[in-house]
């Protein structure tokens, strides 16, 4: 290792500081150490084993499921300078020797290969003659039945630590809850792994749900407000996405569909007109997205229901990877949850069928739920959020809560009486005094808390232990039967260290948002820019037939657009911003950025150092300073004096522009004044110089002679 994590970050990633966690994980990974990696879509998962390869002697393996995903990936990494390809199907054998060669040359840092190519007996044996520093695993769920998207090639990857035991494994995944992790850990044979679980809360994310009623009219009637914006619409069936694309388009949108069912020729078409940013928006079944790396997603809409939770995080989580405000809107009806039932009823293992039941239910509580949804989502995950988030529709248009801590402390003692071993209905019946036959033969109707919630109706218990699960005073045990465990927070409930507030069981109801705020003449200003950014993006990368985000994405264009960057060593301080991007692009962007500033400065806006850029174009023109005032009161309603416009110059020449002071007074004259500063103090000002001479030098030669013996002394 030869620099610090710091330093790679600055220098190939343009970012000054690390984002939670990622220094930690980095620190894990060079000590040699297998890790897992829980971070949530966006959270820079990525630059977690991306540092360390950069860092440490040989390869790094990336473990990729997608060969567009793998390929988006490697020419980002190469438009930053880094030294990386991947090594998949689409290549000749010959291509893969002169990989193979490259490899063992030392000139790769890192591979991404798929994990079906990396345990075949041909590229592990390939790996054996070359220096493997890492193992990154990337969407490590796929390894687990548990998980949502199990993908049975991974669970190949477990000849890893057989065939390269000193080889250490970082494995990562956006979306895991407890038994999908101990999974991923147990079929990996990790070795004394440090877990790392990022928060799951990913605020940029604005959640809505709403009833399945006139979905379309609402869709068209939210995308009208959104024009030009890119965003995904999830639907059940191949057939759905087919006709709503056909409605978006008959109402003047640019939006195409993807699914499984169309060829790949079409589906490749498709990914890469959305990632380019020409068609705006997908509608697709969840076949779409896990091979989209495209930051700039503003929305995620659900036409129907999705069958779990954790497929539900994962998809909204393709929204606003660059970490600006983004929408994730839920549509759902019981219709939706009667297909879905339908499809799980086909499942022939009837473990893993009671399983999917449950997580469905966990998904329609969700959709159901009057208590912040933001809350409820990462008590999914294990995380509790002790306030609302504010920003979800149930906590913009809030319903009245009541006191239920004795409710909770009820349903929570006797859970913990039956010593935690059973589930929602057998609680209930528990709570209610029901002398069923299940409560009697396992002798339920004996424990102290037996009939404690006869007051509450086996519904009203029902939405009441819903919010408690929600509220993350429970949590449901999957993989033992459904039962109801007692977490942390659901301890304080009981020891009245904690107020449960719930919502009396009410028909739900959807009311309107709250209004945004009224932008200021600033906001508009800066989102004025950033659209004209953004377009010159989109020329920039339709010349070099990539996509747009591999220039900037979205969140260094909207700094770019707060900062106005109109030299170059003002626009590396954007962040985002390499020294490879800045050779690249800078030129271009520069002039786009003090282009529009002037515009918008010569229409009467306050605009940061645009008063500078017009004098600057002025003096361009050969123009004097007295000159430059004239032409500028012709146009302005503020008139400039002479010796504002010479201000303006040294300003601007002190900044790095081409300007030429000399032009404006003599080497002499140069001379004698630089004489005379050496023997004046600075604090007596320009005057008693002006005098010395008589007046035979102007205060503006003054001024620039002590500009040039500024550099003289520096």
């Amino acid at each position: 290792m030869t620099t610090t994590p710091e330093a790679i970050l600055q220098q190939y990633f343009g970012y000054n500081e690390f984002r939670s966690l990622q220094k930690d994980i980095i620190t894990q990974v060079l000590s040699g150490q297998d890790t897992l990696v829980l971070m949530p879509t966006g959270g820079g998962k990525s630059i977690c084993y991306q540092v360390p390869a950069l860092m440490l002697e040989g390869v790094t393996i990336v473990v990729s499921p997608l060969i567009a995903l793998m390929q988006d990936q490697v020419d980002a990494l190469q438009r930053n300078n880094i030294a990386s390809t991947f090594y998949n199907s689409t290549q000749s054998r010959e291509e893969q020797r002169i990989i193979e060669q490259k490899c063992k040359d030392g000139e790769i840092k890192l591979l991404y290969v798929s994990p079906e190519k990396l345990v075949s007996g041909g590229f592990i044996e390939f790996l054996k003659h070359i220096k493997v520093s890492l193992f990154a695993i990337d969407e490590a769920h796929c390894i687990s039945s548990w998980g949502h998207d199990f993908r049975p090639e991974y669970t190949q990857l477990k000849l890893l630590k057989e065939q390269f035991a000193h080889v250490p494994i970082i494995a990562l995944t956006a979306t895991a809850d407890k038994t999908t992790r101990n999974d991923i850990l147990r079929q990996l044979n990790l070795e004394n792994p440090e877990i790392f679980i990022a928060s799951f809360d990913r605020k940029n994310i604005r959640l809505h749900v709403t009833p399945g009623q006139d979905r379309i009219k609402k869709i068209i009637k939210y995308l009208e407000t959104r024009p030009d914006q890119s965003g995904i619409i999830y639907c059940l069936s191949r057939n759905s996405t087919e006709k709503l694309a056909a409605k978006l388009q008959g109402a003047g949108f640019s939006a195409d569909y993807y699914h499984a069912g169309i060829d790949s020729v079409r589906r490749a078409q498709v990914q890469q007109s959305f990632l380019r940013d020409d068609t705006q928006i997908i509608c697709a079944t969840i076949a779409f997205g896990m091979g989209i790396d495209k930051p700039n997603v503003r929305f995620v809409i659900h036409y129907n229901m999705p069958k779990n939770v954790e497929g539900y995080y994962q998809e909204i989580g393709r929204a606003g990877r660059d970490g600006l405000k983004s929408d994730a809107i839920l549509f759902y009806s019981y219709a939706d949850v009667k297909i879905l039932r339908e499809i799980i009823a086909d499942i022939e293992n009837p473990d893993f069928k009671e399983l999917q039941y449950a997580k469905l239910d966990r998904m329609l509580q969700f959709a159901d739920a009057d208590i912040c949804r933001r809350r409820i989502l990462l008590n999914y995950f294990n995380e509790s959020l002790t306030q609302n988030c504010g920003n979800c529709d149930v906590c913009r248009n809030p319903t009245e809560k009541f006191d239920g801590t004795i409710l909770a402390q009820k349903a929570i003692s006797a859970s913990i009486r039956l010593k935690q071993q059973v589930g929602i209905n057998t609680l209930i019946d528990v709570l209610r005094g029901s002398k069923n036959q299940h409560i009697v033969e396992n002798g339920y109707d004996q424990v102290k808390t037996f009939g404690a919630g006869r007051e509450a109706s086996f519904q009203d218990w029902r939405a009441y232990l819903q919010q408690m699960i929600n509220l993350g005073f429970f949590e449901i045990a999957y993989d033992e039967k459904l039962a109801l465990r007692v977490t942390e927070l659901g301890q304080q409930v009981l020891k009245k260290e904690h107020q449960a507030l719930l919502s009396k069981p009410t028909e739900k109801t959807f009311a309107k948002a709250k209004t945004e705020k009224t932008k200021t003449k600033k906001q508009t200003l800066s989102e004025a820019l950033f659209e004209s950014l953004r377009t010159l993006r989109k020329q920039i990368a339709d010349e070099q037939s990539i996509a747009p985000h591999i220039i900037f994405d979205d969140a260094t264009l909207t700094d770019m657009s707060k900062k106005r960057p109109y030299t170059k060593k003002d626009f590396l301080e954007v962040s985002g911003v390499t020294q490879a991007k800045l050779e690249q692009f800078g030129v271009s962007f520069i002039k786009g950025i003090i282009k529009v500033s002037v515009e918008q400065f010569k229409e009467g806006a306050t605009v940061k150092g645009a008063s500078h850029l017009v004098t600057y174009q002025l003096h361009k023109q050969g123009l004097t300073p007295k000159q430059i005032a004239s032409e500028r009161a012709k146009t302005e309603s503020k008139a400039l004096n002479p010796v504002t416009i010479e201000g303006h110059l040294i300003s601007l020449y002190q900044k790095g522009y081409p300007i030429d002071l000399m032009h404006y007074t003599s080497a002499e004259a140069v001379r004698d004044i630089q004489q005379v500063l050496h023997e004046t103090s600075s604090e007596d000002g320009f005057k008693p110089i002006h005098e010395h001479f008589g007046g035979k030098y102007s205060y503006f030669e003054i001024k620039i002679a002590k500009t040039l013996l500024g550099e003289v002394n520096a």
